[in-house]
């Protein structure tokens, strides 16, 4: 079968990817691969320490997609060697202060409600685990089940693969999906820019700020797993890379602005030294903002709206944890599968 995946994030590339697997003639349409929110991305994979309040019919998705995300590596593995710094350290979880602490307590408790598996530690504990976390720490706990990749090495390796495996890509600006009439099946994978070959999409660019730093030699490795950590209320979250860096993120905003913002850069900066002080000493590299695409109940598009087409977008701040579900599920639409999970509160029509 010949399919057009229009897209070259995330979602695309590992839904192409998995289409070619299949044995299918895929073309990629993207005129700028990777530079959408994907190269923005944190890329935690974190069902646990992701969620949020009255999101339930996200949390099986979530699940579902990190429990798949192993099948994902060992599948882009397959067709290429470069690395996606794919990590299964674990999360901490802190709170800077007591107001935080309750705030992670109320959270633990919720999570549990939910069988996700959260154990509480001390303070001392969690710097046992993490020795540059403050010692001025309210409290702690650990998330074995939530992992990361590392975004920008992810679709590298992704795009690799799928030349490897066969796929096409091109440079052309879908406009219409008109032009792509010499396809069997089509996949709408362009995150925001699929409102304007869907009617009825209601996406919206939900903005975040996210630096980069450089860890010192002296210091490496300054952190070993994900830190998260909530500040006066406010979350932030650290994530240590294999080739001596970290990511800082991520503040959320929804004013249209499509550059890094000073108070957003300031903030987060200060609300990271205030969990990991030794932060002060390293390198800044840069600080930038991504549109992730939202919907109103921010939940993703994903599913078959007519006989020839599937959307696969609006999947919000969990867009890398969720590529292996909206690979999985994306590519059993095209091929007219029942899916792998119940997708009825992703249905791309229900905002119509």
């Amino acid at each position: 079968m010949i399919i057009s995946v229009v897209g070259a994030g995330i979602i695309g590339l590992t839904t192409a990817l998995t289409l070619a697997d299949r044995g299918h003639t895929v073309t990629v349409h993207d005129p700028e691969p990777a530079s959408g929110a994907s190269h923005h991305a944190g890329g935690m994979l974190a069902p646990t320490a992701e969620v949020v309040y009255k999101q339930d019919p996200l949390f099986p998705l979530m699940r579902a997609s990190a429990e798949w995300y192993p099948d994902l590596i060992a599948l882009t593995a397959k067709y290429t060697d470069l690395p996606t710094g794919y990590r299964t350290d674990g999360t901490l979880v802190v709170a800077r202060d007591t107001a935080d602490k309750t705030h992670l307590e109320e959270l633990r408790e919720y999570q549990s409600r939910h069988g996700m598996e959260v154990d509480k530690l001390t303070v001392r504990q969690a710097r046992k685990l993490e020795p540059a976390l403050s010692p001025a720490l309210a409290g702690a706990v650990a998330i074995g089940g939530d992992h990361q990749v590392q975004p920008r090495l992810f679709t590298r390796a992704l795009i690799d693969a799928c030349r490897s495996a066969g796929v096409t890509f091109t440079t052309s600006r879908i406009e219409s999906l008109d032009q792509l009439n010499k396809a069997d099946q089509v996949v709408v994978a362009n995150g925001l820019g699929a409102s304007q070959l869907v009617a009825g999409l209601d996406l919206r660019p939900v903005y975040g700020d996210v630096l980069h730093v450089r860890v010192p030699q002296h210091q490496y490795p300054l952190l070993t797993r994900v830190v998260r950590g909530f500040v006066e209320d406010r979350p932030v979250y650290l994530i240590p890379r294999e080739d001596g860096t970290l990511t800082i993120g991520a503040s959320t905003r929804e004013d249209g602005r499509d550059q890094p913002q000073v108070q957003g850069i300031h903030q987060l900066m200060r609300d990271a030294i205030e969990l990991v002080p030794a932060l002060e000493e390293c390198d800044f590299i840069e600080a930038t903002a991504g549109a992730r695409p939202g919907t109103p109940d921010d939940l993703p598009y994903l599913g078959r709206i007519d006989d020839r087409t599937v959307v696969s977008t609006g999947y919000f701040r969990h867009g890398i944890l969720l590529a292996a579900l909206g690979a999985r599920c994306g590519a059993e639409l095209v091929d007219r599968q029942t899916p792998a999970i119940d997708l009825s509160a992703c249905d791309p029509r229900r905002h119509s």
